[in-house]
């Protein structure tokens, strides 16, 4: 049944690498990506910045319609019950290139309609099927294709690969729509590709804007930013790219920001729809410091310069709020909550939940989290947007020893932790490993704390009340209850 659940709004860029960034051994390349990846190394000094699951839609009920502190019985008993592996030693069949063949991190879980898509550092991507927990197979139709980001178009319920190719030294993205549908039958070459008439080399890029239904293009060899229709794809518009250093979309807008002068930025609001101008104006800078960031949510401009205190301006009514330097230092990725008008903001493995008056509204008292670069592959926003779940460090697990970590769940507007799938609980154990006399035809191999041992990316299926993680090792752990 199609209804609205749950679906997070989402921006994904991906952007071209410079000529010839891959090669033998090149899977660690890739890098971090969501919410932007560029296929070139300036790019990781802002990826976490850029790297923004933005979210909104309708506001749901609490699932199952009952009061909030039933919230947590969601996540009550969740076991270890199944495990995908993304490496095949029969890789070397269907693939050519070195680094394919290698067992590799996950980076990336997208679900969809009981299907669970897994990409793999190496830029392998494996589907597999919930319902009989069987690899459907792998979304690399090319021998020498390296898939960089996934993203789920629940518009018309289809998947859609960003890749590049040996053939042209992995220089230019190529995009590629496939029904879900199709890939539940195996016909994983049913679909088709996307933007053919865009050159996107480096430093090009496409996004996939999802609280909007747009995709936006730059083509850096024409020097010109396309806009089109995420339903069908239909070209909207273009927007000549003189002087634009970024754009940021935000619901209904986007903000151009143009080249700065050593006082000022120029700044331009375009409506999506589109794309007619609807302000224009220059926000003033401190001399000699370089922007940390700019960016826009509705009609609230933030910008924060080193040491600088940071801003939020109102572009409609020109009011300015500034929040002390102390109180607010620059963070490394954001999360737009779009429905709550907050925002989520990270920085040294912490979480704050911040208004746009400058207040710091939550702190989290258990929700450390594991991995320094703040990467969203590791964390999980409900779509009530409710809760937050990621893979945090364990309380009871030393610097020292190994890597193994706890999936935390908190409520975002309190801050509490109200469940953990931790490695010490007794309650939790792997299913009895398959074999003959196993009623339980588990395919689980790992204990759990070896699928809680360094987790690489997180996601939560609503529907059906599953969180999926990834691993170091390319393999994929299914925790339900």
């Amino acid at each position: 049944m199609d209804g609205p659940k749950r679906h997070l709004r989402v921006r994904l860029r991906v952007t071209a690498r410079r000529r010839g960034a891959y090669g033998d051994g090149a899977g660690g390349a890739l890098g971090p990506r969501r919410r932007k990846c560029r296929m070139e190394t300036p790019v990781l000094n802002s990826a976490a910045k850029l790297q923004r699951r933005e979210i909104g839609g309708r506001q749901l009920a609490a699932r199952g319609g009952g009061p909030a502190a039933a919230v947590p019985e969601r996540f009550r008993n969740m076991q270890l019950q199944e495990e995908f592996d993304t490496y095949d030693d029969n890789a070397n069949l269907f693939v050519k290139l070195q680094f394919l063949k290698r067992r590799s991190k996950i980076n990336e879980i997208v679900a969809a309609k009981d299907i669970i898509f897994a990409l793999a550092n190496s830029g392998l991507c494996a589907a597999f099927n919930r319902v009989t927990n069987k690899r459907i197979g792998f979304l690399n139709l090319s021998p020498d294709e390296v898939i960089r980001s996934l993203f789920y178009n629940k518009n018309n319920d289809s998947l859609i690969t960003v890749s590049v190719y040996a053939s042209d030294n992995f220089s230019t993205l190529k995009c590629r729509t496939t029904p879900v549908e199709y890939i539940r039958r195996n016909q994983l070459d049913a679909g088709f590709p996307l933007f053919e008439s865009e050159s996107l080399k480096w430093p090009g890029f496409v996004e996939f804007d999802d609280v909007n239904g747009k995709v936006l293009t730059y083509s850096a060899q024409d020097g010109i930013y396309k806009v089109f229709d995420l339903k069908n794809y239909y070209f909207l518009y273009s927007i000549p790219d003189e002087n634009v250093q970024e754009i940021k979309i935000s619901p209904g807008i986007m903000l151009l920001i143009y080249d700065r002068t050593p006082s000022y930025v120029p700044l331009k609001i375009l409506s999506i729809e589109d794309g007619k101008q609807l302000k224009f104006f220059k926000h003033l800078l401190h001399r000699n410091k370089k922007i940390d960031f700019i960016e826009q949510f509705n009609e609230k401009l933030l910008v924060k310069q080193e040491d600088e205190n940071f801003q939020i301006l109102d572009v409609r009514s020109s009011e300015l709020i500034e929040v002390n330097v102390s109180k607010f230092m620059t963070p490394s990725a954001f999360i737009f909550l779009y429905e709550n008008n907050l925002f989520l903001t990270f920085r040294n493995r912490t979480v704050a939940v911040w208004n746009f008056r400058g207040d710091l509204v939550t702190s989290f008292e258990d929700h450390l989290l594991w991995h320094h670069d703040c990467s969203t592959n590791n964390i999980y926003i409900t779509s009530d947007q409710d809760l937050i779940i990621s893979y945090c460090k364990s309380e009871a697990v030393a610097e020292d020893v190994v890597p193994v970590g706890s999936i935390n769940m908190s409520e975002i507007m309190t801050g509490k932790c109200i469940a953990k799938i931790t490695a010490n609980d007794p309650a939790l154990s792997a299913p009895p490993r398959r074999n003959g006399r196993s009623k339980r035809r588990s395919s689980v191999w790992s204990t759990v704390p070896e699928a809680l041992e360094d987790v690489t990316a997180l996601f939560y299926d609503e529907d059906r009340n599953e969180i999926y993680t990834g691993n170091s090792h390319g393999l994929v752990h299914v925790w339900s209850n």
